[in-house]
């Protein structure tokens, strides 16, 4: 099976649609997936719904989307540092459901492990547990929490082969395996594309039969918070 792509068009080409639920990687701006980002926006589709850990920055992630308003829905963790996602979301423009960051890699994984549900402690007691259901447990309380399975799940890793085995560096690799795994079908970007064989498999942090399409390209190194002592 051909994995490989020319660029992020090419590789989406097919799978985008109005309405549809993609899940994405990345934390703060580590791992995103900016070139495939970028692509949906040049494509125009609408109405999206997004399971990601934060939404990026205005003008960085999925920040771009929100910009140009084809963000309907963003089932997240974290959104602080997105004027323009508060705006949205305080004027009623964009629906959001808050995840615990545990909860949300959880579901994730969960959905691409074919679970589709499962309880868990964290939530409970606050306005997360609304409307889920309510089980015991020795004597303890948890919530039902839905396992994510999206229409499409576009990541970022730091190396790939062509079969599509991945590497991701540090930071990068807390939400970017399990959104992987979550997606019907799986679009990869790496700064590197690596000889088949070379990866040691024991390095290989999430194997190629997640991953349907790849492409190789340049990265931004953002920094989400500069801190720097005076001199």
């Amino acid at each position: 099976m051909k994995k490989v792509y020319a660029n992020a068009a090419e590789a989406l080409d097919g799978l985008l649609f109005d309405g549809m639920f993609i899940s994405s990687g990345g934390f703060g701006l580590c791992g995103i997936p900016e070139l495939l980002l970028q692509a949906i926006k040049e494509a125009g589709t609408k109405d999206l719904t997004f399971a990601s850990n934060n939404a990026g920055v205005d003008d960085f992630g999925i920040g771009i989307l929100l910009q140009t308003k084809q963000v309907k829905k963003m089932i997240s963790s974290y959104v602080g540092e997105n004027a323009e996602f508060m705006r949205q979301y305080l004027s009623g423009e964009l629906e959001l459901e808050f995840n615990p960051q545990g909860t949300l890699a959880e579901r994730m994984r969960a959905g691409g492990s074919g679970i589709p549900g499962f309880y868990t402690k964290t939530g409970v007691g606050t306005q997360v547990a609304e409307g889920k259901e309510h089980k015991e447990f020795d004597g303890e309380t948890y919530i039902l929490e839905r396992g994510i399975v999206a229409d499409l799940a576009i990541v970022k890793a730091w190396k790939a082969d062509d079969t599509g085995n991945l590497v991701f560096r540090k930071t990068a690799r807390n939400f970017n395996p399990p959104a992987a795994m979550s997606g019907r079908v799986c679009v990869a970007e790496v700064e590197e594309i690596v000889p088949r064989g070379s990866l040691d498999p024991d390095h290989i942090h999430l194997p190629g039969i997640y991953v349907h399409r790849l492409i190789q390209g340049e990265h931004e190194k953002r920094i989400e918070q500069r801190t720097i002592r005076e001199a």
